[in-house]
């Protein structure tokens, strides 16, 4: 049995995060494949040593002098070092990144340095084998993520060792240049190393106990989901949902590798489980709830319209041509909505009005902005009757107007439109119906 193991920043933010990690790898002999994370913040104020290596690289780019704010990045590694009592210097690596970042070698490889360096400390205080991520993980000429090379060449040289760290967030291209995935990554990179060795299990160790059904800032110590399938986290991570990065999912998705989320403070806690699929039935008929603001809604009305073959794709091919993407599209007999990003759209309205114009040739067009996006996700609703009476029931209750409803044929999820300023209102009401009351 193997384990892949991913550590986030604030898990080795410090030496005593990182007493807490070697105590939580070596409590499981079968957490033989380390993925750690560069160090995140210490204390409120503190800063990431990723944001800190992207100022360093900044004032190099601009050909300023930068050697105090590699210093600072170096004595926060050398604190961690000596906190673990290790006989390690880092003073090559240094000077390597101090010579490549005067050489502009790019944000890429400065942002890829936090990870290497703590990945370089990690194998020297467990003791394990060390694999420089650039020589196994790679990305093609576009710089799109080549998950086959990849696969072949990390699963041939995972197999030669007992135990490795690979450091997380970042590959090479074919020319051996370092690129790195989009923040958070690493999660992408654990993910990467779990298929690759054909994991039994991939536990993404974080400073939170498991996924939580609603974000802790807008309901007060919400309940945690045990079991989570792959489908309902894609629904909740587009929205918003933080605790892993959406793409981590795919790579174990097709090997069907089931992921644990679990706190490096409270290790005891079992977490959430994130699995392809289960018979185990949700807790509540809702397994999360998710949203965003800043959504504008393009009502287009046109008499017969739903006997105008090819109507939607004109309507759709004049946000196309300006370059927006569209988040929902409900429709009605003579209507069309397209609910898209207001920063995107804003500057752009005039010119996708007019290619409505003349493309779709509408009978009357009406924008409306500062909207918001809800998803109410959850496979149990399903088998449940009546679960979108419950919502409007709520809304209605709390006085928040639904401006649009779009359920999936899946019956996975529900997406609720309302005006930005009645977001919290929203989400409390439905988190109260189905979770503190359970009617």
């Amino acid at each position: 049995m193997y384990k892949v193991v991913k550590f986030g920043g604030s898990s080795l933010a410090s030496a005593e995060q990182f007493q807490k990690v070697g105590n939580i790898i070596r409590a499981d002999e079968t957490r033989k494949f380390v993925v750690p994370s560069a160090p995140g913040k210490r204390f409120g104020n503190d800063t990431k040593v990723t944001d800190m290596l992207y100022g360093c690289y900044a004032l190099a780019e601009q050909g300023k002098d930068f050697k105090a704010e590699l210093k600072a990045i170096k004595e926060r590694y050398e604190e961690i070092i000596a906190g673990l009592k290790l006989e390690l210097s880092l003073d090559d690596e240094f000077k390597t990144i101090e010579k490549q970042f005067k050489a502009k070698a790019g944000n890429n490889y400065a942002a890829s340095r936090g990870e290497y360096l703590n990945g370089i400390i990690m194998a020297n205080y467990l003791g394990y084998e060390f694999i420089d991520s650039a020589t196994v993980i790679f990305f093609n000429e576009n710089g799109d993520f080549d998950s086959e090379k990849t696969n072949q060449i990390l699963s041939e040289r995972l197999a030669q060792c007992k135990s490795a760290v690979i450091p997380g967030f970042y590959g090479a291209l074919p020319d051996g240049t370092v690129k790195t995935f989009s923040r958070g990554g690493s999660d992408i990179t654990g993910s990467i190393v779990a298929r690759a060795i054909k994991a039994d299990v991939y536990e993404n160790w974080t400073d939170v106990s498991g996924i939580l059904v609603v974000d802790p800032r807008i309901i007060d110590k919400p309940v945690g989901i045990e079991v989570i399938t792959y489908r309902e986290l894609r629904e909740l991570a587009y929205m918003g949902f933080s605790v892993l990065h959406e793409d981590a999912i795919f790579p174990v998705r097709r090997e069907g590798i089931p992921i644990n989320i679990r706190n490096t403070n409270a290790p005891e806690d079992n977490g959430t489980w994130i699995v392809e699929s289960t018979c185990q039935k949700s807790k509540y008929v809702i397994t999360g709830i998710a949203g965003k603001k800043g959504f504008c809604s393009i009502n287009i009305e046109k008499a017969m319209m739903n006997s105008e073959i090819g109507f939607g794709r004109k309507v759709l091919q004049a946000f196309e041509e300006n370059g927006i993407s569209f988040e929902h599209v409900p429709s009605g007999i003579d209507t069309m909505t397209v609910f898209v990003h207001q920063d995107e759209f804003m500057h752009k309205e005039q010119k996708v009005v007019a290619g409505l114009h003349r493309l779709a040739d509408p009978d009357y067009i009406d924008i409306e902005s500062d909207l918001a996006l809800i998803a109410v996700v959850g496979r149990g609703m399903k088998s449940t009757r009546g679960t979108a009476g419950r919502i409007f029931s709520a809304l209605a209750h709390s006085n928040v107007n639904v401006k649009m409803i779009d359920q999936g044929s899946s019956e996975l999820n529900i997406i609720i439109g309302v005006a930005n300023e009645d977001f919290e209102a929203a989400i409390k009401a439905i988190y109260d119906i189905f979770v503190i009351t359970k009617l």
